[in-house]
């Protein structure tokens, strides 16, 4: 499939796909062209990708983590080695902080509106 359609079938833009080639995380073939074709197994793996990229983590971490997730046909992939798994559990640690702090914030949210609910009188009444 052609650039555009990927970027249809993902919602990423076709520069967000250019780029991710331009890192290693994506690859395609070229048409006589010069035109980028893409395999059927992109869709998924730029999900992958997206997922990776919302969860915090670095193009350059993610090249590493790619092949050592489990393919969407099933395949296994490759398996991480003890320093990127040493990696992956700093950054979850990071993110559940990140969660916990949320979580926080959302109880002070809403502790606020509770309390602006409870006692709410529109001005000038």
């Amino acid at each position: 499939m052609r650039i555009g359609e990927l970027a249809r079938r993902t919602g990423v833009s076709e520069r967000s796909l250019r780029y991710y080639e331009e890192q290693k995380l994506l690859t395609a073939d070229r048409t006589p062209g010069g035109h980028r074709d893409y395999a059927e197994p992109a869709v998924d793996r730029v999900i992958q990708i997206q997922e990776l990229f919302a969860a915090g983590l670095c193009s350059r971490k993610i090249v590493h983590i790619l092949p050592c997730m489990r393919e969407f046909d099933g395949g296994a992939g490759e398996y991480a080695t003890p320093e990127l798994v040493t990696e992956l559990e700093v950054e979850r640690d990071r993110i559940n902080r990140m969660i916990a702090d949320l979580v926080r914030s959302r109880g002070v949210l809403d502790e606020v509106i509770e309390r602006a609910g409870a006692g709410y009188a529109p001005a000038g009444r």
